[in-house]
């Protein structure tokens, strides 16, 4: 099979060749009707759950596998930091073989808590990186956002995480004006741009550190744009947003921008130099540069 899958693809190197039939290899016989499937989301900082429902067949040139999805949005922080480190792999498909996995996943498909969860930002940090044995690698940049968000959650809960939006705003050149946290958590911003604030974009800022957001609350923003006379609108929600506000808010795209907890925390990291010596005092973050792995 190496044999004809090199001579397929000629100018693949080698080691590309034998990870990709590790892959397959996997996909195809190792993988298991009733298994437990994990899928770590790029674009959400969530986890969804499931059991491998078929066995693996070919169709229209797809590989496929079923797969019923039960648990489909579970914060990363939910998880532990070790079990985390396991999921941070850089292959599609890779067992979890340490630190009890399927034990705790099994627990956390049926709607529980992880039972190993890691709770204080010191126990976070030094956390050691572990992975599976044929992870084959980690996503150091996802493992990276998981401890910043861990020392966030730490220093800036509830209304302190208008600071933090506050300050990320005034390094980007608005001038800002927060309003009182209200009874329901949340707490807005007034944002305009220029010297002093009365140049366009202006913006209504919605920030809510607890519980993820539904289409009420982007209603409830709206309104507050058209009493305060704000173009647009920025909703910071830290445990995000559920599907039908990520759904809707594209008929949005010139009116409302959404940031959970990753383009909160890509934003930070963007103006993070720029930021206040308070600031850099409670969130004392470091830049260094690590060498990409390389293809094959």
């Amino acid at each position: 099979m190496t044999t004809i899958y090199g001579n397929h693809y000629p100018d693949m190197k080698a080691k590309t060749v034998m990870n990709n039939l590790a892959q397959f290899w996997s996909f195809s016989h190792r993988m298991k009707k009733g298994d437990i499937a994990v899928l770590p989301l790029k674009t959400q900082s969530t986890v969804a759950l499931g059991t491998i429902a078929s066995n693996y067949r070919y169709k229209g040139g797809r590989h496929i596998r079923k797969v019923d999805w039960i648990q489909e949005d579970i914060p990363r922080k939910d998880f532990g930091q070790d079990l985390l480190n396991s999921l941070g792999s850089l292959m599609a498909v890779c067992q979890l073989m340490q630190n009890s996995a399927e034990d705790r996943l099994k627990v956390m498909l049926a709607g529980k808590p992880d039972p190993n969860l890691k709770i204080g930002i010191e126990g976070l940090i030094s956390q050691p990186e572990v992975v599976s044995e044929d992870s084959h690698g980690v996503d150091l940049e996802e493992q990276t956002f998981d401890k910043i968000r861990g020392l966030i959650e730490s220093k800036f809960k509830d209304h302190n995480m208008i600071r933090l939006v506050e300050e990320i705003l005034n390094v980007q050149g608005f001038q800002t004006s927060s309003a009182p946290q209200g009874m329901d958590g949340e707490a807005y911003i007034l944002a305009g741009y220029g010297v002093m604030g009365f140049d366009p974009p202006r913006l209504c800022v919605q920030v809510a550190s607890e519980g993820a957001q539904n289409e009420k609350a982007i209603l409830k923003l709206e309104k507050t744009m058209g009493q305060m006379k704000a173009e647009q609108g920025l909703f910071v929600s830290w445990e995000g947003f559920d599907k039908a506000v990520l759904i809707g808010n594209k008929e949005r795209f010139f009116k409302i921008r959404l940031w959970d907890d990753k383009k909160l925390m890509t934003a930070l990291l963007e103006n993070y130099e720029k930021m206040s010596d308070q600031i850099q005092a409670e969130l004392p973050l470091i830049k260094i540069w690590v060498v990409a792995p390389e293809e094959g």
